[in-house]
C-alpha cells in the first residue's frame, strides 16, 4: 500500500501555476492584458494621452493628461466600457473612472 502523502508525480499545470503565482508573473500578465485591451479599445490617439491605473471593486481608473481628453472620454465612456469588457481578462470591470494626472 502507498502512503497517502506520496501521491505520485505532480501534474505539470499545477507546478507551473504555483510558479506563476510565486514569481508574480500572473499579476504582470494580467496587467499587460488590461493595458493592451485599453490600447485596443481607446485607439492610438486616446491611449497615447492616458495611463491605465488600478482596478478597485470593478472600477478601472484611467489617468488622463488633460481636461479636454477627460471630457472627450466621458462622452465615449459607455462605448469604451462595453468594448473593454469583451476583451479577455477584463470581464470583472463594471465602470471606468477618468482622473487627471499621469
Amino acid at each position: 500500500m502507498i502512503p497517502q502523502d506520496r501521491r505520485g508525480p505532480e501534474p505539470l499545470k499545477e507546478i507551473l501555476g504555483r510558479l506563476l503565482v510565486d514569481r508574480g508573473w500572473g499579476a504582470r500578465q494580467s496587467r499587460w492584458r488590461l493595458e493592451s485591451a485599453w490600447r485596443d479599445v481607446a485607439g492610438p490617439e486616446l491611449s497615447d494621452k492616458t495611463v491605465v491605473g488600478r482596478v478597485a471593486r470593478g472600477v478601472l481608473e484611467i489617468y488622463v493628461q488633460d481636461a479636454v481628453t477627460r471630457h472627450q472620454l466621458s462622452f465615449l465612456k459607455d462605448k469604451l466600457l462595453a468594448d473593454l469588457v469583451l476583451r479577455p481578462g477584463t470581464e470583472a470591470i463594471r465602470d471606468l473612472k477618468f482622473r487627471l494626472g499621469s
